[in-house]
């Protein structure tokens, strides 16, 4: 673990939300020391309530990390949002905890985002397991955005070669994008406060393409850059919370109340149609 830094002059701040996830905590706090290189940082971890030792197992093996225990579930972006405001660093890095980071991977996204003054906030390029690429971007949502992109997922799992060698060129491409996933995002201490941090409607996500909408209404980019790397084993810490799949449609739903409240009494009907009440 490096040597962290007291928060009002720490570069890089790293905050980590945790629920249930043990032991895939660990592994992401042991891949940050050879990731961060000899970047000063500050690592909080915001603890949302769970039952399974997390608390013990940090204080005992990271005390050099800051431990924040909400004692009950708040949401991914409340608790995000509980250790941006208790740190003051440049830099912050949104980190899932089930994600794995290469040496240097870190360091060199922070190189990054400071060779791209017009940028808000810089996102890796996410592999599985396998090193399989996660599409880890996206349009706007919306009806046409939703539709598009499923039509597109749909025919590149279908094997239809030109939409699956568009998408493969896209994860190899260097550039803006219109929002970048959350589970490793690293953002600008004064677009991300200028934004007004993450919005607290959203329980568990959307809250990643909602960030994005209000950066670049701000007239900020979000870059997403191929040549760094991170592992993230997706769904490992959403899997520990038994209501999912409702927070999730909870999410949803909440995005277009804000951003398209014309559309959102047909999404909730759909929802309702299709067996999915929220």
């Amino acid at each position: 673990m490096p040597e962290l830094a007291p928060p009002a002059i720490a570069t890089l701040t790293i905050v980590i939300v945790s629920f249930n996830v043990r032991d895939d905590l660990d592994r992401c706090l042991r891949s940050i020391p050879a990731a961060v290189g000899d970047l000063s940082t500050t690592i909080v971890i915001v603890d949302n309530g769970s039952r399974d030792g997390t608390g013990a197992m940090l204080r005992e093996r990271w005390p050099q990390a800051v431990l924040i225990e909400l004692g009950s579930n708040l949401g991914f972006a409340a608790a995000n949002n509980v250790g941006i405001r208790a740190t003051r660093g440049e830099l912050v890095l949104l980190l899932n905890p089930d994600t794995v980071a290469p040496p240097g991977s870190l360091a060199r996204l922070v190189r990054v985002l400071r060779e791209h003054p017009e940028a808000a906030a810089a996102g890796p390029r996410l592999v599985d397991a396998a090193g399989q690429p996660e599409l880890s971007f996206g349009w706007p949502m919306s009806p046409l955005g939703e539709l598009r992109q499923k039509l597109l997922e749909g025919l590149a799992r279908r094997g239809v070669a030109p939409v699956q060698r568009a998408l493969a060129r896209s994860l190899r491409t260097a550039g803006p994008r219109d929002w970048i996933s959350g589970a490793c995002l690293l953002l600008r201490r004064a677009d991300l406060e200028a934004a007004g941090l993450l919005d607290e409607r959203f329980f568990m996500y959307t809250e990643d393409v909602d960030l994005g909408v209000s950066l670049r209404r701000r007239g900020r980019s979000l870059r997403f850059e191929p040549a760094v790397e991170v592992q993230h084993l997706r769904g490992r810490s959403g899997g520990a919370n038994p209501d999912l799949e409702r927070r999730r449609r909870e999410s949803h739903l909440a995005y277009y109340r804000k951003h398209h409240p014309f559309w959102a009494p047909v999404l909730r009907w759909y929802l309702r149609a299709t067996g999915r009440p929220l």
